[in-house]
């Protein structure tokens, strides 16, 4: 075995290699053995496969191998090796493909990062910027990463590397509802929901020349797929996981300290940043697209760059106790627009969408106006705000 791999680590962190494989008999045999000169503690996971990978696994007898006659899905041998791990008492699973892309020389940067650093799901992050790279895997790269990042909030370089490290025992209780490729971003946003960081670490990767690739993953039915989950994932995040978490954070008294401190007061981000933050929320928390101003304020915000914080707490200008006097103001504003035709409307805690209903294009054209400058208003006051804070006091000589 390598002696640069600290193998005193191993025992105490009870980990174990995952290879997934479907009809790869020709690379197979190589990722085998290149991962035996760091450890044994190896499970083949056989999805269905039709060529000779049966008659390869019996040359490694030392090793733990599953299989199954019929093809279910690279997820669904991921869930089948975790399984099997938890059963053998491992509390790590290192996932690797057995096409020969990843190398078994970077699985001490796994071990190491844990023993360090403590429990989190590792992603390794391939170098997408060398000319081998297919074109496809770059910008399906970008797209899933940034739908992560919308659902997350975390930020992941790959999240598409199959390469990876999972806490397996903290995952345990955990239902899966994805058997294929789409079942490792599944797994990736629900473990960051579950509050199980989501880390990467540089690993390297081979690409084979375009006549030599062998890929099962199916372009319009499994991106079909992982659009679907994503458009699910989604919706879950901004209806309930986004709000749970805020409602978490304000409640715990250094939770809500910290995010004070790191992101409604910034200290890397500009006074401009935070007021156009501020503006942004009340306009958003304005505008006449009631039951979705939060989610497309938080969509929006990320896409802006913007303090989400900030936009989040400006945009509840709207709460339900609000409501009435936004509409109110937002009807009365529209009558500029109107001219002569125009209806009264008296204020009432009742007023709802309902009440403007024979009038409602003055309310919307009013609703437009109010939340852009009330945004604009709330963005200068925010700005001069911040400033008379920062500044600091003449003393007296």
């Amino acid at each position: 075995m390598d002696s640069s791999f600290n193998q005193a680590r191993q025992e105490p962190l009870r980990y174990c290699v995952i290879i997934p494989t479907f009809n790869n008999a020709a690379t197979l045999k190589g990722v085998i053995e290149d991962v035996m000169s760091y450890t044994h503690d190896i499970i083949v996971v056989n999805d269905g496969s039709t060529d000779e990978t049966e008659n390869i696994l019996r040359l490694f007898p030392a090793i733990t191998s599953i299989g199954y006659s019929r093809n279910a899905g690279k997820g669904w041998a991921l869930r089948q090796g975790f399984a099997r791990a938890l059963e053998l008492g491992y509390l790590y699973a290192i996932s690797m493909d057995s096409d020969g892309q990843h190398f078994a020389r970077d699985l001490p940067t796994f071990i190491n990062y844990i023993a360090i650093n403590g429990d989190a799901l590792l992603v390794g992050a391939r170098n997408m910027d060398q000319d081998a790279v297919p074109g496809k895997s770059n910008f399906g790269n970008r797209f899933s990463n940034f739908w992560f990042t919308l659902e997350t909030g975390v930020r992941c370089p790959d999240t598409q590397s199959g390469f990876r490290l999972y806490p397996i025992a903290l995952l345990r209780n955990m239902k899966f509802f994805t058997k294929k490729y789409e079942f490792e971003i599944e797994v990736l946003v629900r473990a960051s929901w579950h509050g199980i960081p989501v880390r990467s670490v540089p690993v390297s990767v081979y690409y084979p020349p375009p006549g030599e690739r062998i890929s099962h993953f199916r372009p319009f039915a499994d991106f079909a797929r992982i659009s679907v989950l994503n458009s699910i994932l989604v919706i879950v995040a901004f209806l309930y996981i986004k709000p749970r978490n805020f409602f978490r954070i304000i409640t715990d008294k250094k939770k809500f300290k910290k995010l004070v401190d790191e992101e409604l007061l910034h200290p890397r981000q500009s006074d401009q940043l935070k007021a156009a933050s501020i503006g942004f929320g009340v306009f958003m928390g304005i505008i006449p697209i009631w039951g979705f101003q939060l989610v497309a304020a938080i969509f929006l915000a990320l896409v802006l760059k913007l303090n989400k914080p900030l936009v989040i707490i400006a945009a509840n200008i709207s709460i339900p106790p609000m409501i009435p006097l936004v509409i109110f103001c937002s009807y009365k504003t529209g009558a500029v627009w109107m001219g002569g035709v125009t209806e009264d409307l008296v204020f009432s805690r009742n007023i709802s969408l309902q009440s403007v209903r024979s009038h409602f294009q003055q309310y919307l054209l009013g609703s437009m106006t109010l939340a852009l400058a009330a945004g604009l208003i709330s963005a200068m006051l925010a700005f001069i705000l911040l400033k008379l804070v920062k500044r600091k006091p003449v003393l007296a000589g």
